[in-house]
């Protein structure tokens, strides 16, 4: 074995003598470092990272063996050399403070050559060990990582491309669960949740519709008003929507299926599919509910015309309370400033290419 593939061991004693005997022993085996003091070794080990394991003396002038295992332990860097006392102390109180300052072996003196050596040698075995399962970890780790994270931007990118999907029946352009996206996120702010929940809501909300799919465009397009037999219909499809999204563990489609099931439930009680009411209904939905609702209203439709801003903030007011949670909608108020911004960019003479654009954007963000 040459020198340079030879591991490196730093002996450190305040006595030449000791410090001849332990590197002539290592020399054969090893690559030898010695340094007289506490100070002396922190600073070889702060020029040489590859120091594969340390023998310290423990009652050396200045600095002591603990202090320097201390400070060794407490050095990211450094943290990880393996360090064996190597001293003539030998009461059980002193193996104690060694192994408590963070030594792995304690070494009385005067030590047989062939004990010495096997000890390093197991230590560095370990060592080496170790450094390649932590290696391994990492590697692993960052591989799941980078798999989460494709994993999420497909499901994101599934998420948002059902979503339109749905709205592309009654809205050619697919850009309302672009608007209600960004009106959702903003009331969610305003409301209070945390980062996390107001980005699942953003990202889930795209789907509050996706139910859709299973109502017959002869109903979703009618120019004129609903059927009673017609309306129960299309009241079908925050159950459906939540069917087709199903019990997942993930926090982002479970999110979705809630804003499918629950988006027109009202405060009151009188909404659909359960009839909930107050805040039996989850956030999501009451959030939503108010958002899909400003941009219907506002959004031009097969069966009716664009409402003005002013008689949809109007009609919003006049619904807290019995459609809409009543500590909800002057928040949204409050934000509508920002919401028209929304509106504006987001038009619905978007192109589709700008749309799709827009899409992607919503999902990287």
């Amino acid at each position: 074995m040459s020198a340079e593939t030879k591991p490196t061991v730093l002996v450190v004693d305040d006595t030449a003598l000791n410090l001849q005997v332990a590197t002539g022993i290592l020399r054969p085996h090893y690559q030898a470092l010695a340094a007289t003091d506490g100070l002396k070794a922190l600073d070889i080990l702060s020029k040489r990272p590859d120091v594969q394991l340390i023998l310290l003396d423990i009652m050396m002038p200045g600095m002591d063996g603990y202090e320097v295992c201390r400070r060794l332990k407490g050095d990211p860097l450094q943290a990880h050399i393996p360090v064996i006392f190597l001293t003539a102390l030998d009461a059980v109180d002193d193996e104690r403070l060694a192994f408590d300052a963070g030594a792995v072996d304690f070494i009385n003196k005067p030590f047989q050559p062939e004990t010495l050596l096997a000890r390093v040698a197991t230590h560095i075995r370990l060592h080496a060990h170790e450094r390649r399962l932590d290696s391994l970890v990492r590697e692993r780790t960052a591989a799941l990582e980078s798999k989460t994270i494709e994993l999420e931007a497909t499901r994101l990118q599934v998420i948002h491309q059902l979503g339109r999907a749905a709205e592309y029946k009654d809205d050619d352009t697919g850009t309302h669960v672009i608007r209600m996206s960004h009106y959702s996120r903003l009331l969610a702010e305003a409301a209070g949740l945390s980062t996390d929940r107001v980005d699942l809501i953003f990202k889930a909300s795209p789907m509050h519709d996706i139910g859709k799919l299973g109502i017959p465009d002869s109903i979703l397009k009618k120019p004129g008003k609903l059927t009673d037999e017609e309306f129960e219909v299309m009241k079908k499809h925050p159950a459906i929507g939540a069917g087709i999204i199903g019990n997942q563990k993930s926090e982002l489609l479970e999110c979705a299926r809630l804003v499918a099931l629950t988006h027109h439930e009202k405060w009151n009680g009188k909404g659909y599919p359960r009839g909930r009411s107050g805040e039996d209904i989850p956030i999501e939905g009451r959030i939503v509910a108010i958002a899909d609702v400003f941009d219907a209203l506002t959004s031009e439709r097969p069966y009716k015309s664009a409402w003005s801003i002013e008689k949809t903030v109007a009609t919003l007011q006049q619904d807290a309370g019995s459609h809409f949670d009543p500590k909800l909608l002057p928040l949204f108020i409050e934000r509508l400033p920002e919401i028209l911004a929304v509106k504006a960019h987001y038009s619905e003479t978007l192109s589709a290419t700008k749309a799709s654009e827009d899409s992607a954007a919503l999902i990287a963000s």
